[in-house]
């Protein structure tokens, strides 16, 4: 995909990368600025499944939890307007990486394993992190999952550098010029 080549229009703005890429935290703020409704998919999951995501990883295991992340996530994009978070995992399954791809202009927030573990440090809410090697885990997730992160993407940024606003702020001068808001009857 080439969004240097002029305006991509699409219904939806999503975001994708790994857990403390600033997903939740960025979109809230992209949102309010382009007037879209945000839509974090790990809360439609729970609101769904009317428990929380370790609970079902505990109860259902990490293939349980992908099918509640495929239904949620496919329940979401049927809408338009939308500023969607996913979770980081959402990319793992094909169907949902090609219902990512027509359905939204794809944002992937990168983030070192460095920064993770900063910005991770103190959740204890990610069942695939509730392990003594996290630095190990999140090495392993992001080898296995930047390239899926990569070929998605319309836009990438980097957040290391960056609190939430500067992410934002740099975000809305990208989008402006790459992203046109595609309002589509669903």
């Amino acid at each position: 995909m080439l969004a240097s080549e002029g305006m991509n229009p699409a219904p939806n703005l999503i975001l994708i990368g790994p857990m403390g890429a600033g997903k939740t935290c960025i979109g809230r703020r992209l949102a309010e600025r382009f007037t879209l409704d945000f839509v974090d998919v790990d809360q439609a999951i729970v609101d769904a499944a009317g428990a929380s995501i370790p609970t079902i990883f505990e109860h259902s295991g990490e293939t349980g939890f992908r099918s509640h992340e495929r239904e949620a996530l496919a329940r979401v994009l049927a809408n338009c307007g939308q500023l969607v978070s996913t979770g980081g995992g959402a990319v793992l399954d094909a169907d949902n990486r090609a219902l990512i791809a027509q359905r939204g202009f794809v944002v992937y927030l990168r983030v070192s394993v460095a920064a993770q573990l900063e910005r991770l440090a103190r959740d204890k809410g990610r069942p695939l992190l509730q392990r003594p090697d996290r630095e190990q885990v999140l090495h392993e997730l992001a080898a296995h999952r930047d390239p899926l992160y990569r070929e998605l993407a319309d836009l990438t940024l980097d957040t290391d550098p960056y609190t939430a606003a500067d992410a934002t702020a740099q975000l809305v001068v990208k989008l402006a010029t790459q992203w046109q808001r595609q309002d589509l009857t669903a």
